[in-house]
């Protein structure tokens, strides 16, 4: 297929024909939250959500209405940047949803987020279905050594998110804000992490400075047959 098959998107038919094809579904999860004063609080939304279409586009599975909002950390903590959930609301909401779902003759659920909040994840992990599968994906879990050109992997608002957002959303960054802006190195992803406090006395460039859209295609690249792989993989399908 060339095209993602969007579950909001079919009539009633389709769907129980899509269904009958593959009774796989992806379900992204985002979040709102802030990675800088560079990017969109939406970058992780934006992520799950690009690669939940090409994703079912690929393999012909239903990809569901995004969840906007998981668990944030930063919220929990009074920033009015960020929106969030309760684990036990994101939890008790995945629940529902999955069970409507499988009611409908889905038997595998692929989970797909790229937040690393503790709590964020435990939803997730714990989520309860009759007899479906269910999968959990992180897109931030992936190796990115070679694939940028710092020394610090995923932290969060640096080289690594502003790569991608400069690949999959150029509009949204300012790169005039990152050149001011230097993570908090003791927040990595994937794991828990906060609002990066910005250090102005730290003498080294900003780790957002080195990202490139080209650096994100590749990155976005790497994440998507990583995933691919898992998802082929686990069904026993063959390459």
């Amino acid at each position: 297929m060339t095209t993602p098959q969007r579950l909001k998107d079919l009539a009633p038919d389709r769907i129980k024909a899509a269904i009958a094809a593959d009774p796989r579904l992806i379900v992204p999860i985002g979040t709102c939250d802030p990675h800088g004063p560079h990017l969109p609080i939406g970058c992780d939304t934006l992520l799950v959500e690009r690669l939940a279409d090409d994703l079912s586009a690929e393999f012909g599975m239903l990809r569901a209405p995004t969840v906007e909002y998981g668990v944030s950390a930063d919220a929990a903590r009074g920033h009015p940047r960020s929106g969030s959930v309760r684990k036990k609301t994101l939890h008790l909401l995945l629940n529902d949803l999955l069970s409507s779902w499988e009611h409908a003759g889905i038997r595998e659920f692929i989970l797909l987020t790229a937040n690393g909040d503790d709590a964020h994840r435990e939803a997730l992990a714990t989520v309860m279905t009759a007899a479906a599968r269910v999968r959990v994906v992180d897109a931030c879990a992936a190796n990115v050594t070679g694939l940028i050109a710092g020394p610090d992997g995923w932290l969060c608002g640096g080289e690594a998110d502003t790569s991608l957002m400069l690949y999959l959303a150029p509009h949204l960054v300012d790169m005039r804000l990152a050149e001011q802006y230097t993570p908090d190195t003791t927040n990595r992803r994937p794991g828990t992490w906060g609002w990066p406090r910005a250090n102005r006395d730290v003498q080294r460039s900003p780790a957002a400075v080195g990202a490139t859209a080209a650096s994100g295609a590749a990155l976005y690249d790497h994440i998507r047959a990583r995933i691919a792989h898992r998802i082929v993989a686990a069904s026993g399908t063959p390459n």
